[in-house]
């Protein structure tokens, strides 16, 4: 099968392209370093099947960062048709030099400029065919966020495979020093590219008098946070409830009277167990859903880019910089990415106390979480604010971690960030973001759930002589091990419980509750506010927030920072703070009579 490899520098609508072409999923955001990995994925072209490659971001050939090093290795162990290249049209004067860099590599080349219709509004026009002629290949100027263009794009990659029959290793070894590029560069840019002396002034300039201001641009930060909050809430109650009644309506007119002569053990293990476990997780789709729609405004917009350059100054003074802010940011739709992506770091320091920090960050599956807990204790005006006070935690626990641990890892590193112009995402783009995060999510947690809610329905049902989920079941002796621990912080045996599972993935812990108690959303929703007040809710939501995190983030962990004795650190750390926290609180809030 012929391969073609997608490269550029980060934040020019890469991956954007990729999934225009390939109706892949990666990943899409206005912030530079969006894509930590590489993607694959098939398309038809020129009558037969092509894998096309999407490569992290990268700035040149010649630096030293793992995403640039990635780069390199894949180029010259792994044979490729042909290059394609995709620029910022509306920055060339900086990024064509990654173009005669590639150029230097002797492979087959194809090169798109996205944004094209930023660029003329810019009033920037590019003289195409002589740019063409001076580069030695095809260019497209194209706008994948609006999809404009790809029909072209499809015809030049035809023509480069039918150009390029035969794979090739690109020869590294020949890259040219940055001085005679320079030169080079001048020379192109010069010839082809005009570019008026003053840009005309643009909303991105009139936004950053206000949203960069020193005085009022972080509360205005926060404030937008909040208000998505209330956004999400106000807007995803009324679809949680709808989903929640349809969920209730199949369980008692349908699965229950098909089950009405089946065995009372597995009439409980598919009703008690199956459905109210994986039922219960489905209630929150909504606000899941509405959740990532929001966010994807805010990455997509370059307002989180913006966050990142105002919390500079105060992550300098915790060992971390802006960067750091932004992987923090990432990973609240999973922390797995947002670790990956802390390869854009040169300084291993800094990239170890920032993996040290992003597991605070408030993922999609401790967020399912605290949306039923608030949804069940609070009103709603009241289950945003604890929502945004949760928020405000993990920031507050991420910055703490810093602060006591960058001694240990001190960074040197200067910040390079990038601010790109503001730009509003489709309607599209928020559809299928929104689809394809909250997809993410049910695949990568499905597994875990239904593991989850077999083995907690096990462990509260057996011996099958025993009142389920009592102190006589193996569950009730597990939480009666775990209850001296527990105790201190207001969280109760069977609580205690689903936080154990919550290690092995925290998608479990709703499902978990909705086992034990043999109750969907709805009647789970009550028991729990009739058994627990809001200091204890609040005590358990924040061991939840603080503690050890899931599997497949200690794994991440390990892999990226190739240390075991570090991996037991970013372990053991969060998990005595979260203690440490919520025994604080618990026991504050109740010497206050709360």
């Amino acid at each position: 099968m012929k391969r073609l490899a997608l490269l550029g520098m980060p934040n020019t609508g890469k991956s954007t392209l990729f999934n225009r072409l390939t109706g892949a999923g990666a990943r899409v955001g206005n912030w530079p370093g969006m894509t930590v990995d590489m993607l694959s994925a098939k398309v038809l072209l020129a009558g037969g099947m092509v894998e096309l490659v999407d490569l992290p971001g990268i700035y040149n050939l010649h630096g030293f960062s793992d995403d640039e090093q990635v780069v390199r290795h894949f180029l010259s162990s792994q044979p490729v048709n042909g290059l394609v290249v995709i620029l910022d049209a509306t920055q060339l004067d900086r990024q064509l030099n990654l173009f005669l860099q590639l150029r230097a590599l002797q492979c087959p080349m194809t090169l798109i400029l996205n944004m094209a219709d930023e660029a003329r509004q810019l009033g920037i026009h590019i003289n195409q065919e002589k740019l063409s002629a001076e580069l030695g290949c095809d260019i497209s100027l194209v706008s994948a966020k609006y999809g404009h263009g790809f029909e072209a794009i499809r015809k030049a990659l035809e023509h480069l495979l039918r150009t390029a029959p035969q794979a090739m290793l690109a020869h590294t070894e020949a890259l040219h020093s940055d001085e005679a590029i320079e030169a080079e560069l001048d020379r192109i840019v010069s010839d082809t590219i005009n570019t008026p002396v003053v840009l005309p002034p643009n909303l991105t300039r009139r936004l950053d008098r206000i949203l960069l201001h020193p005085v009022f641009g972080l509360p205005l930060f926060f404030l937008s946070m909040f208000a998505l909050f209330q956004l999400v809430y106000g807007l995803g109650t009324p679809l949680q409830n709808g989903l929640s009644a349809l969920l209730g309506y199949f369980n008692s007119d349908v699965l229950t009277p098909v089950l009405r002569h089946a065995p009372t053990p597995l009439t409980s293990f598919i009703t008690d167990g199956l459905f109210n476990g994986i039922g219960t997780v489905l209630s929150f789709l909504p606000i899941i859903v509405l959740f990532f729609v929001f966010m994807a405004i805010v990455e997509d917009s370059g307002y989180l880019a913006r966050a990142a350059f105002l919390m500079d100054a105060l992550m300098a003074r915790l060992g971390l910089d802006g960067r750091s802010f932004v992987m923090q940011l990432m990973g609240l739709g999973c922390n797995v990415p947002a670790l990956m992506g802390t390869r854009v770091m040169r300084s291993r320091a800094l990239r170890l106390l920032t993996m040290m920090v992003i597991p605070f960050s408030l993922c999609s599956a401790r967020l399912q979480v605290f949306l039923f807990f608030t949804s069940a204790i609070f009103k709603p005006f009241a289950a945003a604010s604890m929502l945004f006070f949760l928020y405000l935690t993990s920031f507050a626990m991420a910055f703490l971690t810093a602060l006591v641990w960058r001694g240990k890892f001190r960074n040197h590193e200067p910040l390079l960030l990038e601010l790109p112009p503001y730009r509003f995402p489709t309607t599209r783009q928020l559809l299928v973001q929104g689809w394809q995060q909250s997809g993410h999510f049910l695949r990568g947690a499905s597994g875990f759930i239904v593991a989850g809610v077999v083995l907690i329905w096990f462990l509260t049902h057996v011996p099958f002589n025993v009142a389920p989920a009592s102190p006589a079941t193996l569950a009730g002796h597990l939480a009666a091990w775990m209850h001296p621990v527990f105790a201190p912080l207001g969280i109760n045996r069977l609580l205690s419980l689903t936080l154990l599972f919550g290690f092995v993935a925290k998608e479990i812990v709703i499902g978990a509750l909705a086992v034990i108690y043999s109750a969907g959303e709805k009647n789970l929703a009550g028991i729990l506010a009739h058994q627990i007040d809001w200091v204890q809710a609040t005590s358990f939501m924040l061991f939840t927030l603080i503690y050890t995190p899931c599997l497949s983030t200690i794994a991440v962990l390990k892999q990226e920072s190739k240390s075991i004795s570090f991996t037991l650190l970013a372990v053991l750390w969060p998990l005595g703070l979260a203690w440490l926290v919520s025994f604080v609180f618990y026991q504050t809030a109740r010497s206050l009579g709360w």
